[in-house]
């Protein structure tokens, strides 16, 4: 694994590549607040093993990335479309595979519409489809679903931070195939040393989501092959929400992922290494 680092402007995003030049280009968006580092390193190589080079990195407001402050909303979804571009920039890479986790896979279809000549294809895995209107979303969010941990408190410690961000993760786990608690307990340190959570980070760029825009007809303007992957133990979205993208792009397939929450056990990494691998361009 090698580290990068890229500009789009005077924002700074950082990056991690796995794998030689030769392998077929992947790059990997995290969802909300997420680090790259979710993408877990095995299943980073495991892609490398299906003939994949795959770039993992932090969007901005994450990680070891650009950070913003203030409440409000600081930058446009197309900025962090923006700084996607520059990742491939840096790559080399005229075109890329993209698969995007949860709201990764929102940003996803969003720069496919933008930028259709730089994304081969779109696999989508835990996705909502986008509308460019964030209330319809909610049709395909489980309640109380990611609501279940808004009145629990964490202090400003080190160790409370990380105890935040193994809650989250669990809530996103399967119930009969949970995270591997080690790795959790691994990433939940790394991102506190990385750097320290901040709450506001996620109120921004859920505002740039809210604020974004679709050209006209919406999803429905994707051209390339798009590859739906939801969990059917998912706590948080709905698998409809992965059947509603496969029937609303041009080129769409579902799968339905047995033992899968919104984020997925190693146990799944050969399923969906293999789902990536026959789809991927």
């Amino acid at each position: 694994m090698e580290s990068g680092v890229t500009h789009n402007g005077e924002v700074q995003i950082a990056y991690e590549v796995f794998g030689k030049p030769e392998g077929r280009p992947l790059l990997l968006i995290s969802g909300l607040d997420g680090q790259m580092i979710g993408w877990a390193d095995g299943f980073c190589e495991a892609l490398v093993g299906a003939g994949f080079q795959v770039v993992r990195y932090d969007n901005r407001d994450c990680g070891l990335s650009t950070h913003f402050t203030g409440r409000k909303r600081a930058y446009e979804v197309t900025d962090m479309i923006d700084d996607m571009m520059a990742v491939l920039d840096a790559m080399g890479w005229q075109s890329a595979n993209l698969a995007g986790l949860s709201s990764g896979g929102g940003l996803a279809q969003f720069a496919a519409l933008r930028y259709p000549a730089r994304v081969r294809t779109i696999t989508a895995i835990s996705a909502i489809p986008q509308y460019g209107n964030q209330f319809l979303l909610f049709r395909y969010i489980r309640f109380p679903g990611p609501f279940k941990l808004a009145f629990r408190r964490y202090g400003e410690t080190p160790a409370e931070k990380q105890r935040m961000l193994i809650d989250v993760a669990r809530l996103a786990g399967a119930r009969s195939l949970p995270l591997d608690e080690d790795w959790l307990r691994q990433v939940a340190e790394e991102s506190v040393r990385r750097c320290y959570p901040d709450p506001r980070a996620r109120a921004r760029q859920l505002a740039a989501g809210r604020a974004a825009k679709l050209p006209a007809g919406g999803i429905a303007g994707i051209t390339q092959p798009v590859l739906a992957l939801n969990g059917d133990e998912d706590a948080l979205v709905r698998p409809a929400a992965g059947r509603k993208i496969a029937e609303t792009v041009q080129h769409g397939r579902f799968v339905l992922v047995h033992r899968m929450g919104h984020l997925f056990a190693e146990p799944l990494w050969p399923q969906l290494v293999g789902e990536i691998g026959r789809h991927a361009a």
